[in-house]
């Protein structure tokens, strides 16, 4: 069994800073990409930010510039979130593709981001 737990959301002022982390457990052989959605009210789910194994890195395009996505040679997922907006505020989600006996994706609990403006 895998879990995804995540820590480091909260109420920020827009202008701030947040970090948000990741880490999986668990029977786990190899993940192969991670990665951060969200999803704000109302809205549909959205991918933010993903790492692949080797490194590689995508965004979407409103945070380009002031979010950075990295992981640590472990199981862990960091989402840096610098020069927070209102529009980010959101419920985020970890994801990731692991490897136990078969490949599947798996999700956080999700923790919510606010930014006040």
């Amino acid at each position: 069994q895998v879990q995804l737990v995540e820590s480091g959301g909260g109420l920020v002022q827009a202008g701030g800073s947040l970090r948000l982390s990741c880490t999986a457990s668990g029977s786990i052989v190899s993940i192969n990409a991670m990665g951060w959605y969200r999803q704000a009210p109302g809205k549909q789910r959205e991918l933010v930010a993903a790492i692949t194994r080797g490194g590689s890195t995508n965004y979407e395009d409103s945070v380009k510039g002031r979010f950075t996505i990295s992981r640590d040679a472990k199981n862990t997922v960091y989402l840096q979130m610098n020069s927070l907006k209102s529009e980010d505020t959101a419920v985020y989600y970890c994801n990731a593709i692991i490897v136990t006996y078969y490949t599947g994706q798996y999700w956080g609990q999700g923790t919510q981001v606010t930014v006040s403006s």
